[in-house]
């Protein structure tokens, strides 16, 4: 079984930057793909960010594209995303997950962090 916890999410002002963690129990470096997805009130969870086993690889949503990094440390048992320049549409419940491919959402769910950009 996959544990997922994410922690860093908080309150920050518009072109501000914060950075998302997830810890994974057990060893991720078995589990092929790792993402970030969100989803804000009213609306459905998208996609913000995937990455491969060994980091070579990633998958950004268009609307992040530029602003936001995501990273993992399979030593550590973590993935990261770095967001910078947020904007007020940035505002949801970010959640990590786990699994499937680059295409693929995982399995796999964290119990979400809320991100909130406002002045």
């Amino acid at each position: 079984q996959v544990q997922l916890v994410e922690s860093g999410g908080g309150l920050v002002q518009p072109g501000g930057s914060l950075r998302l963690s997830c810890t994974v129990s057990g060893s991720i470096f078995r589990i092929p793909v790792m993402g970030w997805y969100r989803q804000a009130p009213g609306k459905q969870r998208d996609m913000v960010a995937r990455i491969s086993s060994g980091g070579g690889v990633t998958k950004y949503a268009d609307s992040v594209k530029g602003r936001f990094t995501i990273s993992r440390d399979n030593a550590e048992n973590k993935v990261y995303l770095q967001m910078n320049s947020l904007d007020p549409e940035d505002t949801a419940v970010y959640y990590c997950n786990a699994g499937g491919s680059l295409v693929v959402t995982g399995a796999y769910w964290g119990q979400g962090t809320q991100v909130t950009v406002s002045s």
